[in-house]
């Protein structure tokens, strides 16, 4: 069987976790997608690995990893990942697979995504800082763009450089007064890199298609979530890529159809990390709460997520575009000790009832949420292995939530330990 694992909400919503134990039963795990603003925990015994470039499944040292084309790779963050690894015994030596046609991140992408942030004041999208997004503008103006299998032509990766830098400190002079990049300092990070990543550099399509015919498991892990995907996402606060399901078949190669199941992630609340629109946020003692309690702050950046109440018109949109054959619902535990529990269940727009979710930021921006509420429980259910054991306000809660999605929740997380998942 072929799977897909993508999160259904705006990041964050426990993808690492879900992918690790899935890829017990795979072969191959393949990030197909984003950055190394993505950031996957694993928790593995009492070892935590805080991975953003490499697949989730990586920590499985019997695993091949692949990072396919639409994934645009920070050198810098994808060595650290393989030399941390390392040095915890789990060696990606032999197992990981990098596409020649991904993109590159380089310095010029950093320094042009901190001073477009900076120059937008109160108006800035919230990104992470990495690079991402001018990495992704490069690679569709095609022009300035640096891919990986460049890495293995020094000589050609040189001249290239030096016009794409000459243009860049052209470019970032003239509109914010920033001081000159060195092409040959960029250069010379680059023969760095090359000779730690060309061992890994390979046609990933071509080994996907080959494995799958050979009958291999591949799983596929999606970055951020399907609400923050550049088409279908909260434009114009979403990533630069695909982050939805439907970023799977453009970002691997491998058409959808060759997929056998597609997994969504949802925490039972939401989380939102930068501006944009959150018609379900608690900002206040309840916000606070699930902050706290879940460890709400980024994997990638430290900042505090922005929380609220289970969006149940946000997750049925995710759940309707991509296909969704079931639901892993992560964070249950968070919510025990509350009183009550809203869900939010429909959008008063206009003075108008909606339960599909409107994408176009001006029509969310007037969206209010529409609750039910339910009781809450105040047991602790961290280490219940039955789904019939858990407390019945429990249950309900996750049967309400699979009513409103329509799709059916097999998983339910209950803490951070791999074994801490309830199957149904």
């Amino acid at each position: 069987m072929n799977s897909c694992v993508i999160g259904l909400q705006w990041g964050d919503e426990g993808k690492g976790k879900v992918v690790d134990i899935l890829a017990e039963n795979s072969d191959i795990v393949v990030r197909y997608g984003g950055g190394a603003n993505a950031g996957h925990t694993v928790i593995v015994g009492d070892e935590r690995f805080a991975l953003h470039l490499l697949p989730s499944g990586s920590v499985r040292p019997d695993k091949t990893c692949v990072i396919t084309s639409a994934v645009v790779v920070d050198p810098e963050v994808l060595i650290d990942g393989v030399n941390t690894l390392a040095e915890k015994g789990i060696s990606l030596s032999d197992r990981l697979l990098i596409s020649e046609n991904a993109h590159v991140v380089l310095d010029y992408h950093k320094q042009e995504d901190r001073l477009r942030e900076e120059s937008l004041g109160k108006n800035k999208i919230g990104t992470t800082a990495r690079g991402i997004g001018p990495c992704y503008a490069d690679k569709v103006g095609r022009s300035y763009a640096v891919r990986v299998g460049d890495f293995r032509e020094l000589d050609t990766l040189k001249d290239k450089l030096v016009g794409i830098v000459d243009y860049k400190n052209k470019l970032f002079g003239a509109l914010y007064g920033a001081e000159p990049l060195s092409a040959d300092e960029i250069f010379a990070k680059c023969v760095a890199y090359a000779e730690a990543m060309t061992p890994f550099i390979a046609d990933t399509t071509e080994f996907l298609h080959a494995s799958i015919s050979r009958g291999k498991s591949v799983l596929f892990e999606g970055a951020q979530g399907a609400l923050l995907d550049i088409d279908h996402g909260t434009f114009p606060y979403v990533t630069s890529s695909n982050s939805s399901p439907l970023g799977m078949p453009s970002g691997s190669g491998v058409p959808a159809k060759m997929v056998d199941k597609f997994v969504g992630v949802a925490k039972a609340y939401s989380t939102r990390v930068g501006a944009g629109p959150f018609p379900s946020e608690q900002d206040n003692e309840i916000g606070q709460f699930i902050r706290d309690k879940g460890h709400e702050y980024g994997t990638t950046t430290g900042r505090p997520r922005r929380c609220g109440w289970f969006d149940a018109v946000a997750v049925a949109y995710s759940v309707t575009i991509g296909g969704i054959d079931s639901i892993a619902l992560m964070h249950l535990d968070t919510l025990s000790t509350l009183k009550e529990l809203s869900i939010c269940r429909a959008y008063r727009i206009d003075g108008e009832e909606k339960t599909f979710f409107p994408a176009n930021i001006a029509r969310l921006a007037k969206a209010e949420a529409v609750y039910e509420t339910l009781p809450g429980w105040d047991e602790d259910i961290s280490e219940v292995k039955d789904f019939n054991d858990l407390p019945a306000n429990a249950q309900d809660y996750v049967c309400r939530l699979e009513e409103l999605t329509k799709a059916p929740i097999t998983m339910v997380g209950i803490g951070p330990r791999r074994d801490q998942v309830i199957r149904r």
